[in-house]
């Protein structure tokens, strides 16, 4: 119970700090550069792929070498993206 109520805490304190920094650098007229380095820091990590899951994992993954293989000519196993059932089959 206390590891989900102290990560929402982390959360909202980064998000106040981040504010924080782009309210001051929108308002204050000394703001500078820790408030940019925050404000910048804080946009960056919202560029970050959260939701990722390993690559066997994902719906739609392809198989290791498949590019690889299509670019040789050929050369290895090359696999499809078929339905379980087969084909022609709804």
């Amino acid at each position: 119970m206390a590891r989900p109520i102290v990560r929402w805490g982390v959360a909202l304190g980064l998000g106040a700090l981040w504010w924080w920094a782009v309210l001051r650098l929108a308002f204050a007229p000394g703001s500078g550069v820790l408030e940019g380095a925050v404000a910048a820091g804080g946009w960056g990590l919202s560029l970050l792929p959260v939701h990722c899951v390993p690559r066997a994992r994902a719906a739609g993954a392809l198989a290791a070498g498949r590019w690889r293989a299509a670019w040789r000519g050929g050369t290895g196993p090359v696999v499809t993206m078929e339905s379980p059932r087969g084909r022609g089959r709804g």
